[in-house]
């Protein structure tokens, strides 16, 4: 008996687990698209409504100004303005790269007493 000479290789079987692949990719795309995945909630009569929390930016500027949203707030008053939010909020950094570092940890020791936690700084992506 003779052994046959092993001259190609079979790629269909390839072909199919290729192609399941890419169904599995566009699926999931659509999804990722959308940013959410469609979802029907049940009914419970002891749900707890969700709160509805707006962002709060507190931008540092070149100059020195400290400002909540577009109101300026002196650095004597961040304590008092902060206050009259929930420790809930979230709250987003934006400071310039040329202001002083000394206003920034103080606004980060000034949140962390007040027990705010849910802090996020904003920056710019490398170009």
């Amino acid at each position: 008996m003779q052994t046959k000479k092993f001259d190609s290789i079979n790629v269909v079987p390839f072909i199919d687990i290729m192609l399941v692949l890419l169904v599995i990719v566009l699926t999931t795309a659509s999804f990722v698209a959308k940013g959410i995945i469609p979802v029907d909630l049940p009914d419970s009569k002891s749900a707890a409504k969700q709160e509805d929390i707006k962002n709060l930016t507190i931008t540092i500027k070149k100059n020195g100004e400290i400002l909540f949203d577009k109101e300026k707030v002196l650095k004597k008053d961040i304590e008092s303005k902060l206050s009259s939010y929930k420790t809930k909020t979230p709250i987003h950094i934006n400071c310039d790269k040329d202001a002083k570092f000394d206003l920034f940890v103080d606004l980060l020791d000034i949140l962390k007493l007040k027990n705010f936690k849910n802090l996020g700084i904003i920056t710019q992506k490398d170009k």
